[in-house]
């Protein structure tokens, strides 16, 4: 069996004073929904925006503040809070937090804490623009990031003070992706990989056009997933109905046309290439320029074969690991077997259209040079990751 992504976290979250402390009840909501456990310690500022009783409920966990606390059977909650935890993350991490981190005040419990751990520690800056382009502030953050210690953010924005500007803590789900990405291991560092995703749009008029119903979700997660393994990801893009992820590169293509020129104007460095995207196979010979009018009772459509992606990049001089996606309806097994050996591509994946295209979860079967392999049913993330970890193993002997 192929392994999954990283297991569930033990986390310790600090929340520290300051308006975006607001934002920990979300983050605390989507940390305990992706199964992780989590610890809230707050300081004392921090309980002026945002109550105890609140982070608790969420996180199921009693709130710490005061490190006198006698919950601590042994009195020493700066020492036993983060003994369990796989890391601490201090969201948001107020100018003054980081200017303690940066000299080694502990003069808090949240301060102790991340003093005394042996975790990683990461944080999440949140604060007016001013005080975070502050030569002391810029001067604490290059000390923090000298102690690697991990830094999430800030975001450019829209401020509480009313002002526009950097410094503003990443939103909870950014923050959420952060903290994946930190925990995921870096099989894939150093390598560029060029994923296509989505469906292409063949027009027919300027409103009417010929494409699937792919929804891009299978190589958005592929694209996430790459990244998280530190990969240097170019994505492509087609039309989809789905949130795109966070890449190195990003281009849209509404056509097959424009995906091909856009993939050949950059595979040139990629070390692997991903076709995912549900690429047309045939185009109108001519697509009017105006709205094509109702007239008779049939309409006759003349379409000309679309140039082969994936054949094309596979026999270039020197191509890429080369992967395709092989999306049927019958003989799945049987037809990708056929692809994979006509494309002269080293690894394919079959999937059953009628249950992969639009759907969250995916069932696929790899195959390669080596054999077939069944990754089961699954969400398209954690397929992504099985996929990936599969691929990376290939790459190894090359």
């Amino acid at each position: 069996m192929i392994p999954a992504h990283s297991p569930h976290q033990h986390l310790l979250l600090g929340v520290t004073g300051g308006i975006a402390a607001y934002k920990a009840a979300e983050l605390v909501r989507l940390l305990v929904k992706q199964g992780h456990r989590v610890q809230v310690v707050m300081t004392e500022a921090a309980t002026h925006f945002i109550t105890p009783t609140t982070l608790q409920a969420l996180s199921g966990n009693p709130v710490f503040v005061d490190s006198w606390d006698q919950r601590i059977s042994n009195g020493m909650p700066h020492i036993e809070l983060s003994r369990k935890a796989d890391a601490i993350l201090v969201a948001p991490a107020s100018a003054d937090f980081i200017a303690k981190l940066a000299h080694g005040f502990a003069n808090d419990l949240l301060s102790t804490l991340c003093l005394a751990r042996e975790c990683p520690l990461i944080v999440a800056p949140a604060m007016n623009k001013q005080m975070w382009e502050n030569a002391a502030t810029q001067r604490n953050i290059g000390q923090l990031q000298q102690d690697a210690i991990t830094i999430l953010g800030p975001d450019s924005g829209e401020q509480a003070c009313g002002e526009v500007g950097l410094g503003r803590m990443l939103e909870p789900a950014d923050l959420l992706e952060g903290l994946q990405t930190f925990f995921t291991p870096k099989l894939l560092a150093g390598k560029k990989i060029l994923i296509t995703a989505g469906a292409t749009l063949e027009m027919l008029d300027p409103v009417r056009g010929i494409t699937n119903i792919s929804s891009g979700k299978m190589g958005y997660a592929l694209a996430q997933a790459a990244m998280r393994m530190g990969a240097e990801v170019t994505l492509i893009y087609g039309h989809t109905s789905a949130s795109r992820p966070a890449t190195s590169q990003a281009y849209f293509a509404s056509s097959a046309h424009d995906m091909y020129q856009s993939v050949m104007q950059s595979i040139a460095d990629q070390d692997i290439f991903i076709a995912v995207a549900a690429v047309a196979d045939y185009r109108p010979d001519v697509s009017s320029v105006q709205k094509i009018k109702k007239s008779e009772q049939t309409l006759t459509l003349e379409l000309i074969k679309n140039k082969d992606i994936l054949a094309d990049v596979a026999s270039l001089p020197n191509p890429p690991y080369c992967v395709g996606f092989a999306a049927e309806t019958e003989r799945v097994i049987d037809y990708a077997k056929q692809k994979r050996l006509a494309k002269r591509i080293p690894m394919i994946v079959a999937n059953h259209a009628n249950t992969a295209m639009g759907s969250d979860q995916n069932t696929v079967t790899i195959i390669d040079e080596h054999g077939e392999y069944a990754l089961g049913t699954d969400d398209k993330i954690n397929i992504a990751f099985k996929l990936l970890t599969h691929l990376k193993s290939q790459l190894d002997p090359r």
